[in-house]
């Protein structure tokens, strides 16, 4: 028996094609590499300390300290914007427009924070910026992290505008999560030097 067009069921349309993550593997790829670049930057502060420290001379110039209480300000103040980026990401997926705003905006408020917390502690220590080879290092390794706060703190402000701009749902909150990505990378990286310039200097 020949089946007659009329009995030939109707195919559903195909599904569209899942959208590329290409924001956030992009974010993630440029996070690995300036992990990369400031291990790197660690590693040549190690390595020029523990030459001079085998030598037993002191590795800060005389006259120079580096006090704790605003490295650990600005410590505590990066991993409370670490809490707050995490939870603009959670306020958005569960389509909370008011505390995705707020979360945001206290981040970059804690940024701002962290940037003054870190020139405070420029004041205090009295290096010259061209006093010494140790002087270079510090400053250059934490002028690098403090340009790559203000990369991060932008790449939240944009993301905060398009959010106000009603851009990101639950579906599709791919930009915070780049953002959120990006941040928790600076964070890590500032844990590092942290430890290797502010406390063990």
């Amino acid at each position: 028996m020949a089946v007659t067009p009329e009995q030939v069921p109707e195919l559903a349309p195909p599904a569209e094609p899942a959208r590329p993550r290409v924001l956030l593997v992009g974010t993630a790829l440029a996070a690995a590499s300036t992990a990369m670049l400031f291990v790197g930057l660690l590693g040549i502060y190690v390595v020029q300390r523990s030459e001079v420290v085998a030598t037993g001379e002191r590795w800060l110039p005389v006259g120079v300290e580096i006090p704790l209480s605003s490295p650990n300000m600005a410590m505590v103040t990066l991993l409370m914007s670490v809490v707050t980026m995490h939870w603009a990401l959670s306020a958005i997926g569960n389509d909370d427009r008011r505390n995705a705003y707020l979360a945001l905006g206290l981040s970059l408020l804690l940024a701002a924070a962290f940037v003054n917390s870190t020139i405070f502690l420029y004041t205090q220590m009295g290096l010259g910026i061209a006093d010494s080879q140790q002087a270079v290092l510090i400053y250059g390794i934490t002028g690098a992290h403090l340009a790559l706060i203000a990369v991060a703190a932008a790449f939240a402000a944009i993301v905060t505008f398009r959010a106000l701009g009603g851009e990101y749902v639950p579906s599709d909150r791919e930009g915070v999560a780049a953002a959120v990505l990006f941040w928790d990378a600076s964070v890590a990286i500032f844990s590092l030097i942290w430890y290797v310039i502010y406390i063990i200097k």
